[in-house]
């Protein structure tokens, strides 16, 4: 039996992830939207491209939140894209606006529903999600951390002259800029630490290409913002939910003692499954790392003290 995925926003990033979860062959797709035109138009190319790619999958696209009513899990992209030198926070009030409704109307319709965050910023979104919709801690993660450890695997890679495959490194804390936490101390090229690899300060530079990972993207295409790499880190989620892989992934979860932080969402490693979040693990961090951990928590907190 095929599952049922709803993507909020039609715009690069929910088209490509609702092109990747159809291509699977088992997730159903709705792609809704409030520019009318757009998610149908959209959903009928991707349908079009199922007899040559190969897949039976059923994509709908709908500006009628009915169409999404039994997701087993909603994926919310909308919102206001970044612009060049714009900071996630800036996007603050106005996604906010934006995913409240959304998120209302979602549960409404589909109230046993796991909610992956997209929005930007996705920390303090997911803290609006919780509050909209009431559910537990366990049925909203933050897709942050996925994106910006892909992007900091590749970096190593690069640097290391490797595969991305033998990289094994995770960026915690939030995801912006100046809360992000890319984790030296753990990091690994086939179980050789980073450390044994690069001098210090080439995995310093690699550090800041990750902080700098999205912004750089933005900068290079002048409208827009990334959209490859979040469908894949997404598809990712969405199919250790779907499937109870049970994979331990860097996800934005809200805490409630780990780490030393509660209220507040922090990219943490855990482990999804069926269940959503069904697990916060504590990684073996230095004192650096952890307490820029607790300054991505703080940052989230401030940031949602100001959400209107």
């Amino acid at each position: 039996m095929r599952r049922k995925v709803t993507v909020v926003g039609a715009g690069m990033t929910g088209g490509t992830i609702a092109q990747r979860l159809a291509e699977t062959g088992y997730i159903d797709v709705v792609m809704i939207d409030i520019i009318e035109g757009l998610p149908q138009g959209k959903a009928l190319d991707l349908a079009q491209s199922a007899p040559v790619i190969g897949f039976d999958a059923r994509i709908i696209g709908t500006n009628d939140w009915k169409e999404t009513a039994g997701s087993d899990v909603v994926v919310v992209t909308s919102g206001v894209p970044r612009k060049p030198g714009m900071t996630r926070e800036e996007l603050l009030n106005t996604n906010a606006a934006i995913v409240r409704d959304v998120c209302q109307r979602a549960i409404e319709h589909s109230p046993d529903a796991i909610f992956v965050m997209f929005a930007n910023p996705m920390d303090a979104m997911c803290h609006v999600a919780k509050e909209v919709t009431g559910l537990p801690r366990w049925r909203i993660v933050g897709q942050g951390g996925m994106l910006d450890s892909a992007r900091y695997r590749t970096f190593i890679a690069w640097e290391v002259g490797c595969s991305v495959e033998d990289v094994h490194a995770y960026v915690l804390g939030g995801h912006t800029e100046a809360t992000m936490v890319p984790i030296v101390s753990t990091a690994m090229v086939a179980g050789i630490p980073l450390a044994h690899l690069l001098p210090k300060e080439r995995i310093e530079a690699v550090v800041q290409r990750t902080r700098q990972g999205g912004a750089e993207i933005v900068s290079l295409l002048k409208t827009g913002s990334a959209f490859y790499a979040p469908a894949a880190a997404t598809q990712a989620m969405v199919e250790a939910i779907l499937l109870d892989k049970k994979r331990i992934l860097p996800c934005c979860a809200y805490l409630e003692g780990e780490y030393g932080i509660t209220g507040a969402f922090t990219g943490v490693p855990v482990r999804l499954g069926a269940g959503g979040v069904e697990a916060i693990y504590e990684a073996p961090l230095t004192l650096d790392e952890l307490e820029g951990l607790r300054r991505a928590a703080d940052a989230v907190k401030e940031l949602v003290a100001l959400v209107r």
